[in-house]
């Protein structure tokens, strides 16, 4: 196994088992706070009950918000809505577990619609809770992958041991591709916007940098380029087609990825020449 592997390995562990005593931590609220009728159990039972559905839960929302948020940029649709649909795709299996463990070890009831529809907004309300206080702790936020990425810092500036007398006639290299590990290189083929990160596409492969897209494409001075979707900044050398889909325009980039092409940036790339 490769140091890069176990190093993603490491970190995955790392955030599951930080994103879990988070889960703890809002259960036992909850189980103090004693929501949807709750109240009858004893303390014990009511919090070990909120804790087992709050780390239940994560079993059903986190995959689930990773993969609508996933299909975000492709759909071009705004965060807040695919937020909306993964909590309530992810509240439907949630509900018919919580109704299950609410019956206990007698026979499971079959409710009827409208108690049915009662039960699952009211999971969906505390589903919707607890990932918005999820999502608000940095230690909790993820990318949109499988994996857990970290941040990639910015290295301090080098210190030459000995001044260079050219130096001051050399172009630095954007800021952004020290951020990238050498494994995949530095010839930049397109960014990404995952969540609170960026994906880094290059020529050898690629990698999520915990910053916003805004803040990525400051750093890329001397890269000639575009943003062509809210989601995605495509270099100009690593177009390779113009694939047209009705009133939808792809660009087909060096390593086979399509990036969308939002309709009010189409202008733009028609008179710079792109399509």
């Amino acid at each position: 196994m490769s140091s890069s592997t176990h190093g993603s390995g490491a970190r995955l562990a790392r955030q599951i088992i930080i994103d879990i005593a988070v889960l703890l931590a809002i259960g036992a609220v909850l189980g103090i706070l004693a929501p949807l009728g709750t109240g009858y159990m004893s303390l014990p039972a009511r919090m070990a009950y909120w804790m087992l559905m709050a780390v239940a839960g994560y079993l059903f929302y986190k995959p689930i918000g990773a993969i609508v948020l996933r299909l975000g940029p492709k759909l071009d649709l705004p965060p807040w809505f695919l937020w909306c649909a993964a909590v309530l795709i992810a509240s439907l299996p949630m509900a018919i577990l919580v109704w299950f463990v609410n019956a206990g070890r007698g026979p499971v009831p079959i409710p009827a619609l409208d108690v049915a529809l009662t039960h699952y907004f009211a999971v969906a309300v505390v589903g919707a809770v607890i990932t918005i206080m999820f999502n608000l702790l940095p230690a909790t936020r993820t990318g949109s992958t499988g994996a857990m990425p970290v941040a990639s810092p910015s290295p301090p500036p080098p210190v030459p041991d000995a001044p260079e007398p050219q130096a001051n006639f050399q172009n630095p290299s954007p800021r952004f591709l020290d951020r990238l590990p050498a494994a995949i290189g530095t010839d930049l083929i397109a960014l990404e916007m995952e969540d609170h990160y960026v994906r880094a596409h290059t020529a050898l492969g690629s990698e999520l940098v915990l910053m916003r897209m805004r803040d990525a494409v400051a750093e890329l001075d001397g890269i000639e380029g575009e943003q062509v979707h809210r989601s995605w900044w495509v270099a100009r050398g690593a177009v390779a087609d113009v694939k047209r889909e009705g009133r939808n325009v792809r660009l087909v980039l060096d390593n086979g990825i399509e990036a969308p092409v939002s309709r009010a940036n189409l202008p733009v790339l028609k008179q710079r020449g792109w399509i």
